[in-house]
């Protein structure tokens, strides 16, 4: 199989602090391919410009995209927003770009490409993961790093930083960020009736 080259699984032991990382150089869109139908399970992947890249998420990058998950969802029903969660929806452009996002969504109707995508970055991933959302047309991306999201629009071709989130507009980063780095202490269920007695 494609993945006894790999040596997978990946070492499991670091999980709690830090994402584990393998990149491979030289790949084919039909590599891509055969890592996405299930033979790397429980790994995210990705593909750009010849280069696949696995993740292992830490338990720390899941707890942040949880809640990350858990105020999106908070948010929406407080202000009666329809939602649609895509998860971790595998996105493809072939044979440009695949990708998984930590979480994504559509709003007030389904659609095959979600209106917003969540990168949650510790040792895994940068932003400069939006070139592979740019080919994958995502409208709007954030960013969790160094204990800071950061909101990306994307404008004509390019992801452009955006203060307040498009789909959520009532929603800044700032604001955000002060309850999403509460998950790695605190429990959800405390951060999430702050974050909703919060909203306006």
């Amino acid at each position: 199989m494609f993945t006894d080259q790999l040596n997978l699984p990946i070492d499991r032991e670091r999980l709690s602090q830090q994402d584990q990382t393998l990149s491979l150089a030289g790949m084919t869109w039909d590599d891509y391919e055969k890592l996405t139908e299930g033979e790397c399970l429980g790994y995210r992947i990705s593909y750009w410009n010849g280069v696949i890249t696995l993740v292992s998420p830490s338990q720390n990058h899941e707890l942040i995209e949880r809640v990350i998950s858990i105020l999106i969802n908070a948010y929406c029903r407080k202000y009666n927003l329809i939602y649609f969660p895509m998860g971790s929806t595998t996105l493809k452009n072939p044979p440009l770009a695949g990708k998984e996002p930590d979480t994504s969504y559509t709003f007030n109707s389904k659609k095959s490409v979600p209106d917003l995508a969540v990168e949650v970055v510790f040792s895994s991933g940068t932003i400069a993961d939006l070139e592979k959302y740019k080919y994958l047309r995502v409208g709007e991306v954030w960013f969790w790093l160094n204990d800071e999201i950061k909101f990306y629009r994307l404008v004509d071709s390019d992801y452009v930083e955006i203060k307040t989130s498009f789909c959520l507009s009532q929603l800044s980063s700032e604001f955000l960020s002060q309850f999403v780095n509460r998950g790695l202490t605190e429990s959800p269920l405390i951060i999430e009736a702050d974050f909703t007695d919060s909203l306006d």
